[in-house]
């Protein structure tokens, strides 16, 4: 799939500005909290109290805080209705909505996996169990993944056309990739962007079965490394068309200069262990985005702690930008799947603004087969100008998005 950055060489491609942005997750409610959270490099993953994990071998995940997030709106008849992923979303758009209340998205791009996944699961246990079905309009009317999306925008007063990615880990990621490159062609000047998911049983049992899910800390790109945790969350971002956004006089939080996508069409489940599909989309967001490998600061890795995941992307990345620090915030927050690559988009917005690594908690022993960088255990200062993001899916999906600071 080619970048429509290719399609004018004779010009300078359209520059696309992040304007403001919104977040939830278990690091905090805000890019404020978010922040704090991240420099003291908290760890959110806690036991499992959602539902039963007793016949599970991994029996923690990253969780919202029900009484955070719902707060007075469960009081609210027609709000307590709503799936979770709405709030999480209504959160995100609160935040970004107050952040640039003038901007109005000509399209809304989300990501995510799951949708409304735990209505569905409450609806097809009732029909097995022969439950009274009294709520299952209820259940049914809010488990499209289009319906947190809408609730949202309707919240805030939103009409935009609402385009929903379900590309599997890389959900996040290629929603912003296509919001970027919809601006950058020309297509639209705004768009709403980003990505939820919501922990569910179903997917919470289905890692587990597939022994993807660790019974221990989850350590990313650890020699000991047993495998992942899942976390949930929403992550919001308003890209602009930068000249429109420099003269309506927006805030510009930072830039979006590269996208790539790859398929490396090798396995369900496992990536090629080459890195081949990895280090494709990566090259393809740094030409993208007219970017050398030299000129990156620093990689939020899509980093799972499983054993070759981690491997096929420890190799790509060393192979394309050799020892630039690397981090997997995973560790702190777990895998939000569709929710990933927005979250860690903001986290890179958030450390190219504060001037920080975020770290890779749980490390303990490097492994000798990758030649990595590490943020270890702590935040620390340093002079960022460039991040990549990455975000890698079942199937073989492959996504990266590169962000800059404001440039002078």
């Amino acid at each position: 799939m080619g970048s429509f950055n290719a399609l004018n060489k004779t010009s300078p491609p359209t520059r696309v500005a992040v304007v403001a942005a919104g977040i939830v997750s278990p690091l905090g409610f805000g890019l404020r909290e978010t922040l704090q959270s991240l420099q003291k490099a908290t760890d959110c993953v806690t036991p499992v109290s959602r539902f039963d994990v007793s016949n599970c071998r991994c029996k923690t995940a990253a969780q919202i805080p029900d009484d955070r997030l719902f707060g007075k709106r469960q009081k609210n008849r027609k709000t307590a209705r709503l799936h979770r992923a709405s709030h999480m979303m209504i959160a995100a758009m609160a935040e970004l909505t107050e952040r640039d209340p003038k901007f109005v998205p000509d399209i809304t791009i989300i990501g995510t996996t799951s949708g409304g996944m735990s209505f569905g699961e409450n609806y097809y246990r009732a029909v097995y169990q022969h439950e009274n079905l009294r709520r299952a309009p209820e259940w049914l009317a809010n488990y499209p993944p289009q319906k947190p999306v809408l609730d949202a925008q309707h919240e805030f007063g939103i009409s935009a056309p609402c385009f929903v990615i379900a590309n599997a880990c890389a959900s996040g990621t290629n929603a912003i990739g296509r919001a970027f490159e919809g601006i950058r062609s020309g297509k639209y000047e705004r768009v709403l962007t980003g990505g939820y998911d919501a922990l569910s049983e179903l997917v919470f049992v289905g890692f587990d079965s597939l022994q993807a899910a660790t019974p221990e800390k989850c350590r990313p790109f650890d020699r000991d490394r047993t495998g992942m945790v899942l976390g949930e969350g929403a992550a919001v971002l308003a890209l602009e068309n930068f000249e429109s956004a420099r003269k309506r006089g927006a805030e510009i939080l930072g830039e979006v200069m590269g996208y790539g996508i790859s398929t490396d069409n090798h396995h369900l489940t496992q990536p090629d262990p080459s890195g081949s599909g990895p280090r494709r989309a990566m090259e393809q967001a740094l030409e993208s985005g007219g970017c050398s490998p030299d000129q990156v600061d620093y990689i939020n890795a899509h980093g799972t702690a499983t054993a070759f995941n981690d491997a096929a992307e420890g190799k790509a990345i060393s192979e394309v930008f050799g020892s630039v620090p690397v981090s997997s915030t995973k560790s702190m927050i777990g895998h939000s799947l569709g929710a990933a690559g927005a979250i860690e988009a903001v986290i890179c917005l958030l450390a190219l603004q504060s001037q920080f690594l975020p770290p890779n908690i749980n490390f303990r022993q490097p492994d000798s087969g990758l030649a990595l960088n590490i943020v270890a255990n702590e935040s620390r200062e340093a002079k960022i100008d460039v991040a990549l993001s990455n975000s890698f899916g079942f199937g073989g999906t492959n996504a990266s998005v590169l962000i800059s600071k404001l440039a002078a």
